[in-house]
């Protein structure tokens, strides 16, 4: 039996979540499942405890997610910093991450997981992968961007998240996607994670929808600008080959478009290979990991 679809609404929630649909629903929610350990010392339990309660709202949230027709979920699972806790405790949620996120794959969900992760490690490493396009001749260094930075990171197949919600109180990122979430509605709650509830989640969402028009225009705003100044980067290009060229070619404004045109094509043509060239190298290394670790 599915462990997310399992259960229903209740009618009350029912009826709330249509009245939330009237507005504008965000389709990505991201969460910071913060509370484990403080629940676990909330209840008199041992901490192994309040981790396996936490998976399990993972899975009551997914499908309250899913009733509200918000069609992609991420969550920050494990942090890179989390590897300083006790062997004891860091192995307890290795095992409890094998099993339920291996439940959650059954299910053919619309989660993301940010497993051993940082923002400032994706950044960077997006970053290098660039430079790596450039040392092999796939990339000129001109064609390095933030577009193409977005294109490099863990999470270019999937929109930016409309909604970043963290749990227990505390008001921060914990460098949880940093630049993903530029123009994203961030929320903060007190709940802990295990007590995290569908009307905390309606509550979330209420104050995305309050300020969804700020953010939208904000996010068109940039976008606006940063196709600006790719165009800014392609004309003085296109000006410092004309003045190659001599006088005659730069009085030619059909040459000059021509020239912006077949400039453009090119460069989309080198980004198009690099990024199917990177594809291919991470492939390659997920098959060494999995080789080496049978």
């Amino acid at each position: 039996m599915s462990f997310i679809r399992e259960g229903e609404l209740t009618f009350i929630e029912r009826f709330f979540a249509n009245i939330l649909k009237a507005g504008p629903m965000p389709k990505h929610v991201a969460f910071i499942m913060d509370g484990n350990r403080r629940y676990a010392q909330k209840c008199h339990v041992e901490r192994q405890e309040g981790h396996s309660q936490g998976f399990e709202k993972l899975a009551e949230t997914l499908r309250w997610c899913l009733n509200l027709g918000i069609r992609e979920v991420t969550v920050y699972a494990f942090s890179i910093e989390n590897f300083k806790r006790s062997k004891e405790e860091v192995d307890g949620l290795m095992d409890l991450a094998r099993q339920k996120f291996s439940r959650l794959l059954e299910e053919q969900c619309f989660l993301n997981v940010c497993f051993a992760y940082t923002s400032r490690h994706e950044i960077c490493n997006a970053v290098r992968e660039m430079a790596w396009g450039v040392e092999q001749g796939l990339l000129e260094p001109s064609d390095v961007s933030e577009s193409l930075l977005e294109k490099c990171l863990y999470t270019s197949n999937s929109p930016d998240p409309d909604l970043l919600i963290r749990t227990s109180g505390e008001v921060r990122l914990s460098d949880f996607l940093l630049w993903q979430t530029s123009h994203s509605c961030l929320v903060f709650q007190s709940v802990l994670w295990p007590e995290y509830s569908f009307w905390n989640l309606c509550e979330a969402i209420l104050r995305y929808q309050m300020n969804s028009s700020a953010l939208q225009k904000a996010r068109a705003s940039y976008m606006d600008e940063r196709k600006r100044q790719q165009m800014a980067k392609d004309q003085a290009y296109v000006r410092k080959k004309l003045q190659q060229e001599g006088t005659a070619s730069h009085e030619d404004p059909v040459h000059q478009q021509n020239l912006l045109q077949q400039y453009t094509a090119m460069r989309e043509e080198r980004i198009q290979a690099f990024l199917q060239a990177l594809e291919q190298k991470r492939v390659d290394f997920l098959d060494r990991l999995c080789t080496a670790s049978a």
